[in-house]
């Protein structure tokens, strides 16, 4: 789980970098997901600060998931939550239902982050 968390903290933070230099090495990227680039530019700079704070949050949980903090397994579960809204969102708002396959990954991750061992491990660690 924290390497996950280490994975989006870096794609949230390449995606920035890109923005802010558009046509730069890291333009490619955009290819993974065409529509993302021009919807993240229509936002203007609160896409930097979305993405920054995506880094930053995906940073800090899995410092506290590697530690086994209680906060961390909490902000884990938050930050799984709110991406869950987010894919519901692209459904309705963009019509786009492939954007629902995330919600039962979520659901699955939700339940075992709930589970009896997990959360005993986590409390026995803070």
């Amino acid at each position: 789980m924290s390497a996950f968390c280490v994975l989006a903290a870096a794609i949230a933070l390449t995606a920035a970098v890109s923005l802010l230099w558009p046509g730069g090495p890291l333009e490619p990227m955009w290819a993974l997901n065409p529509p993302a680039r021009p919807a993240f530019a229509s936002m203007g700079p609160w896409a930097l600060v979305l993405l920054s704070t995506v880094s930053v949050w995906s940073t800090v949980t899995a410092i506290g998931l590697l530690r086994g903090q209680e906060w961390g397994r909490r902000l884990a579960m938050l930050g799984l939550a709110l991406n869950a809204c987010g894919d519901l969102t692209n459904a309705i708002v963009r019509h786009d239902p492939r954007t629902l396959i995330g919600v039962p990954i979520v659901a699955l991750i939700l339940i075992y982050l709930r589970s009896p061992r997990i959360r005993t491990y986590f409390a026995r660690q803070g």
